[in-house]
């Protein structure tokens, strides 16, 4: 993960491209380490928890500090969605720089179920943890391009010759932008970065790998005119923030997670609904500690927005994945030098029987 540090443009929140390095430091569990967390060991009936509810409490982990990011889950926990669906407590435990990664948790069973991205649970899998990603917040990933609006970089291509700031963590994901779009590292001149995009604003690089729901805000509200290109735009449309269990909660508590996932919908429809609200409840509420700008979280709510809602979200409802959207994350990955098939990374039947259940949730 990358470290989350104050600069001149403020708050910078971003992630790295690869977060498993502390799952791949973790032994790998039987199905004992991977029972629910604080809750019951199925889909027992009501009143049998500790608490009394029907499923008791669990612990989610978040895949960044309590920031904007997480607007829905804010919203499912202060309005009550969680506690509706049955839930005695939802614990929403921050990530970030110094905290394991959520496949870690899945592994010794610290954590139900936690927000992490494909390029992230993939590799895990591979090594051996039994886990799936059931749905999805963002339907594309923010990792974007971004640089001067007076010397744009619009696509791709247009990064030929020019100076680009990469950091470290995130190279992986850059190459795979190029080999995805026919180029080679010699076709650009990589500059190592740090997070802070001022080498940007002081026009040492042309381009600077980021977040489109952060640098560019940041920026922006210093005054540096900039434009910027997805990656997801361009032959890597990964998701993000995506929801992942373990298997056994999939075999064994299929009704307690499909609660979940509606309370979830619900969140997040709120969110979409009111960014304002979303971010006075991220600034003032859930991440008060991080002493966020109000305004800038607000700009960013609206610009994330744009990532979880889709023509696709339209029909499937929120949180959901096409086939072919599955398809395409499949081959991203493999651009990444990770090759998995997608029965043993996905498993969006769970969040089907959600919407086919409840259809008033679209």
């Amino acid at each position: 993960m990358t470290p989350a540090h104050r600069s001149t443009f403020g708050h910078l929140n971003r992630r790295s491209f690869l977060r498993y390095s502390a799952f791949a430091g973790a032994a790998l569990g039987g199905a004992g380490a991977l029972a629910a967390c604080g809750g019951s060991s199925g889909d027992s009936p009501g009143g049998t928890t500790a608490d009394g509810s029907k499923y008791g409490g669990v612990a989610v982990q978040l895949s960044w500090l309590k920031n904007i990011e997480f607007a829905g889950e804010y919203f499912a926990d202060s309005k009550g969605y969680f506690k509706e669906a049955g839930f005695g407590s939802v614990d929403l435990i921050a990530g970030g720089a110094a905290s394991t990664s959520v496949e870690a948790g899945l592994d010794t069973g610290k954590v139900w179920l936690g927000l992490s991205a494909p390029q992230t649970t993939a590799p895990a899998i591979l090594e051996g943890l039994p886990a799936k990603i059931v749905a999805t917040t963002y339907q594309k990933n923010p990792f974007a391009i971004v640089s001067s609006a007076a010397k744009p970089i619009k696509t791709p291509e247009d990064m030929k010759g020019r100076k680009i700031g990469v950091q470290d963590t995130n190279q992986l994901i850059f190459n795979a932008l190029l080999t995805a779009n026919g180029l080679k590292p010699g076709d650009v001149t990589v500059v190592p970065a740090q997070f802070d995009p001022t080498p940007l604003a002081n026009g040492e690089v042309d381009g600077w790998v980021s977040y489109v729901t952060n640098e560019p805000i940041t920026l922006a509200a210093k005054g540096f005119q900039n434009t910027h290109f997805l990656f997801a735009d361009f032959d890597l449309p990964l998701v993000a923030e995506t929801l992942t269990v373990a298997q056994s909660t999939i075999d064994k508590e299929r009704d307690k997670l499909k609660a979940f996932l509606a309370a979830e919908i619900k969140g997040w429809k709120d969110a979409v609904a009111d960014p304002a609200e979303a971010a006075r409840l991220a600034v003032e509420v859930y991440g008060k500690d991080q002493k966020l700008d109000l305004a800038e979280q607000t700009k960013e709510a609206v610009a994330q927005n744009d990532l979880v809602i889709s023509a696709d979200t339209a029909t499937g409802g929120l949180l959901s994945m096409t086939d072919a959207l599955i398809e395409q994350n499949i081959a991203a990955l493999r651009a990444a030098k990770i090759d998995i098939k997608a029965a043993q990374l996905f498993d969006l039947s769970v969040l089907r029987e959600v919407y086919a259940e409840h259809p008033g949730l679209k």
